[in-house]
């Protein structure tokens, strides 16, 4: 299987950053498979392969789901919304980047019911749970979201299916022994991907002992940074 994107893999890892406006166009089957294909690329301790990945895309099932996501979707951000203080400070100017990425989120969550795939990243567990099992999936969920900009498509990982898990799970007949690690909407994005903006390299990486910065830990010439968020 080729990839038919001309970007780099370098490329599609710096400029994969969270989509959550999309466009009412389907992703066809096949490109769906490919996307899902990268996934399961991804690496796997003992080679266990324990991450599977719960499509949903349309009919009556699709829609249920998508309608229980919308309601527990439109919860978990309320809440955010008021805990992270969103507009509170700058979140009151309708053009700070913090208002930008509240009103982005309004979006998103409004318009659950139209995303045109969710996929649900699936874990099945062969011992009890465990605080590192998320090395087991969340590796396969980075290599979605990359594979899904490389061929023009974009992502968001959340976790705000919690609110309706058992409904979710009833409906979609998921065993027991498996766990629902992620939650990933996938669509066309509105606008452009990346680049994806951080803070400085210098910031993040330490050598030999923590808090100390190596001279060698330098961004790339036109990077462009951001700081934590939200502010």
């Amino acid at each position: 299987m080729e990839n038919p994107s001309p970007i780099s893999a370098l490329e599609a890892l710096s400029t994969t950053r969270a989509i959550r406006r999309y466009t009412d166009e389907h992703i066809p089957r096949d490109v769906l498979n490919q996307i899902l294909w990268f996934a399961s690329r991804a690496p796997s301790g003992s080679n266990r392969q324990p991450f599977r990945f719960l499509a949903v895309t349309d009919g009556e099932i699709a829609d249920k789901v998508k309608s229980l996501l919308g309601d527990s979707f439109r919860t978990g951000w309320a809440a955010k919304l008021k805990s992270d203080g969103y507009e509170a400070g700058s979140g009151q100017d309708p053009t700070s980047p913090k208002s930008r990425q509240a009103a982005t989120m309004q979006y998103y969550v409004d318009h659950i019911e139209q995303v045109p795939v969710i996929v649900f990243a699936c874990l099945v567990r062969y011992r009890d749970a465990s605080p590192t099992e998320g090395a087991s999936i969340y590796p396969a969920c980075q290599n979605l979201l990359v594979a899904a900009r490389a061929l023009g498509y974009g992502g968001a990982l959340t976790m705000w299916h919690q609110g309706v898990e058992s409904q979710l799970r009833r409906l979609l007949e998921i065993p027991d022994n498996v766990a629902i690690s992620a939650c990933i909407t996938l669509g066309k994005p509105q606008g452009a991907h990346g680049p994806v903006r951080r803070r400085p390299i210098s910031e993040l990486v330490f050598e030999n002992q923590w808090g100390s910065s190596p001279t060698w830990a330098v961004d790339p010439d036109g990077t462009r940074f951001t700081s934590a968020g939200p502010k």
